[in-house]
């Protein structure tokens, strides 16, 4: 069984679109949320939703939504900051405390903006433990110009602060990495977002595929802003920003769809106790 994350953020939240949006945000992604849900129906799916905790002061009625619909939530921060650029360690615990307060504690599991967990945020780890979260899937076993761990695992394992890309036995908190794929011998990540946009499908297909074969779950992802392209703004960004925001989103809503009628997948909880009672 494979694990499907949504990143649920606005069009205004992505690290290559902040810088550029005045501050006069007015929240669009948040009506897509039944199309969103009716998608996850219609090919019988569970997913998690990665939160940015905004959205629900915002709209806080979407979270019974989400999980009267069988899907679980999961914390983005509350404004999706990268952890690394955090002022304080006691800033992130605010937001976590303030997630917890919004969602009645039925948040278990974390999801770093940009993959942001890396070796000067690594303290996030012992924190989310603490407050007793039991996963995260914010690695990348992949280098890229904005994030990644070249050397970190491909399957799933514990993390640390102090081991953020090995298994590290006495870690508290389960690490699912994003899905990879190698392209004449470089390792690429492959699990969604603009990577689902970008590589020819078949070779996202071979990835699962590979993960299945192995009796890994391949972790895949995708922004709601992809699954619902008529509402991002367009927006006059820098060549590669641009590139990287906009390229192939039209497609991104069906290239989802075609993957998940062929191959299973469901919500990180749902698959954790899965593994725990087998």
């Amino acid at each position: 069984m494979n694990l499907l994350g949504i990143d649920f953020e606005e069009w205004y939240h992505p690290e290559l679109v902040q810088r550029y949006v005045s501050s006069k945000r007015e929240p669009k992604i948040i009506n897509g949320i039944d199309r969103i849900i009716d998608i996850l129906r219609k090919n019988d799916t569970y997913a998690t939703f990665f939160m940015v905790g905004e959205i629900l002061e915002y709209k806080p009625e979407i979270l019974d939504k989400i999980l009267s619909n069988g899907h679980e939530i999961g914390f983005h921060t509350m404004h999706h900051t990268r952890v690394d650029s955090f002022d304080s360690k006691e800033q992130f615990v605010n937001e976590i405390q303030t997630f917890d307060r919004m969602t009645g504690g039925k948040c278990r599991g974390f999801r770093a903006p940009t993959f942001s967990i890396n070796q000067k945020s690594g303290w996030a780890i012992d924190i989310l433990a603490d407050h007793g979260y039991t996963y995260d899937s914010s690695v990348v076993p992949a280098k890229t110009s904005m994030y990644g761990m070249s050397d970190a695992e491909k399957k799933p394992y514990k993390i640390s602060s102090t081991s953020l890309g090995k298994n590290d036995p006495s870690g508290k908190i389960l690490e699912f990495p994003i899905m990879t794929t190698k392209i004449l011998g470089k390792k690429i990540p492959a699990g969604g977002g603009f990577y689902l946009r970008l590589l020819p499908l078949n070779l996202i297909k071979n990835a699962i595929r590979n993960c299945e074969h192995r009796s890994i779950p391949s972790t895949f992802y995708i922004h709601s802003w992809e699954i619902t392209p008529e509402l991002m703004p367009r927006l006059h960004l820098p060549i590669k920003n641009r590139f990287i925001t906009y390229h192939n989103l039209s497609k991104a809503k069906l290239r989802l769809e075609k993957i998940l009628r062929e191959f299973k997948f469901t919500s990180f909880e749902r698959h954790i106790r899965s593994s725990n009672s087998s």
